[in-house]
């Protein structure tokens, strides 16, 4: 049986031709039946490579310091997906990671550049299918870098074995790092931009928060880092390589993979049924309940139990 061509782009990925992976990726970012393909046949193959999430608010530096972890790796095929923020009007991204890393980066890294297209949290929707491409076709490390667009950048510990956060000296009170959630799923933190006055007393806050918080068998270091100058990377590298044989030795690792794909699953069911109660409320049943609603004869809250009713009739049980 003829090799397809889908197959050929694989193979060609897999060889380390760039054009191949960046085709790959273009197919799973663009929703229809290629991208279910793409994934199809790279889930089979992944499940390999460490996913390193690096999170933080913007302009803490994230770019660098991904770049520089990944040729600080010494990994032979390192990759890197860089998430920007895309406009909500328009849709367009700045995609500018990729200047602020090629500086920085190995020659043989590849990065891809992804823009959130508005979900939540800063994740592109085809984040999980890129991560997997990356995985099947050899790339180890693959990180992850995300836009760092508020609370909910926290969405990153769904999609990495190792999730890291960077904050840097005034990055703010304890109150605010517990709302955001970083405290709850950083691996390792990294005080970037440590040449700046405080940033010993940014490290004493982030133990001293941790100190406080519940005991496990983790507790995420706190590493002082200069990126501009690669100044700490090595040592931030050797506590994520830490944080990686740890998670092999307690079997966590396999427990934290599991819960990505029931979640990414989840999140895929979910996307389905928003796209079906669209189509619901598009419908001529439906703008005839919102007509209703606007007239104040019923409630939203009735006018949605009607549609969801009439959108699932009972079938009689077949015996």
């Amino acid at each position: 049986m003829s090799p397809t061509p889908l197959d050929e782009l694989f193979e060609a990925a897999a060889a380390g031709n760039r054009r191949a992976m960046g085709k790959l990726l273009t197919m799973v970012e663009q929703p229809g039946g290629a991208a279910s393909e793409v994934s199809e046949r790279a889930h089979r193959q992944a499940g390999h490579a460490r996913v390193i999430g690096i999170t933080g608010a913007p302009g803490a530096g994230k770019s660098t310091i991904t770049g520089r972890l990944a040729a600080a790796s010494g990994a032979e095929r390192p990759a890197v997906l860089a998430i920007d923020p895309s406009s909500p009007l328009t849709g367009g991204a700045v995609l500018g990671d990729r200047v602020r890393m090629d500086n920085h980066i190995g020659s043989s890294s590849f990065i891809r550049s992804m823009a959130t297209r508005g979900h939540a949290g800063g994740l592109a929707v085809a984040v999980p299918d890129a991560v997997r491409v990356l995985d099947a076709v050899g790339c180890d490390p693959v990180l992850v870098e995300t836009a760092g667009v508020g609370q909910v950048e926290v969405s990153i510990a769904a999609a990495a074995d190792t999730t890291m956060v960077v904050v840097t000296p005034g990055w703010g009170d304890a109150v605010q790092a517990n709302k955001a959630g970083l405290l709850e799923v950083a691996d390792v933190f990294a005080v970037n931009k440590a040449d700046r006055p405080d940033a010993r007393g940014a490290r004493r806050d982030l133990e001293l928060m941790l100190d406080l918080g519940p005991e496990g068998d983790w507790r995420p270091p706190v590493v002082l880092t200069i990126a501009t100058e690669n100044e700490g990377i090595e040592a931030l590298w050797v506590e994520i390589e830490r944080h990686t044989a740890h998670l092999r030795e307690s079997g966590a690792l396999g427990r934290r993979r599991g819960l990505r794909l029931r979640n990414e699953v989840v999140d895929r069911i979910e996307l389905g049924l928003r796209g079906r109660v669209l189509q619901i409320i598009d419908s001529e049943a439906g703008s005839k309940a919102l007509g209703r609603v606007e007239r104040r004869e019923v409630s939203p809250g009735s006018a949605a139990e009607a549609l969801l009713a009439s959108s699932n009739p009972q079938h009689p049980e077949e015996s």
